[in-house]
């Protein structure tokens, strides 16, 4: 059963100390200014969540300093967080995001009920 922080377009499940979300890759596409036609993106991204704004911005330049390509620069997004994506050497998708609604807990895993 999906967490209590699913939405519309999107199913949150808590999953020990991860959580799976499903989002539909067009809007997941969107959501990363990508083009959703195949060419280089498979719509999967694995994202990481932090506790601050300021903590996306700090993640997004570490990973480009390590050899990551800047996909999208961390800005305030449409579900009122702040987030930003990269892809890896390898070509996958990575988003770094803070949620403001979702509690983390003392080891900073997101905890939804």
């Amino acid at each position: 059963i999906p967490a209590a922080a699913s939405q519309d377009d999107v199913a949150f499940y808590q999953l020990g100390p991860i959580v799976l979300g499903l989002f539909p890759r067009d809007k997941l596409a969107e959501d990363a200014k990508v083009a959703n036609d195949g060419a280089g993106f498979d719509g999967v991204a694995l994202a990481q969540n932090v506790a601050s704004p300021e903590a996306v911005d700090a993640a997004l330049a570490f990973a480009v300093d390590c050899g990551a390509t800047l996909v999208k620069a961390g800005e305030r997004v449409f579900w009122g967080g702040y987030s930003g994506y990269f892809a890896d050497p390898d070509g996958h998708l990575w988003e770094i995001a803070h949620n403001p609604f979702f509690a983390m807990d003392e080891n900073g895993n997101l905890v939804l009920e």
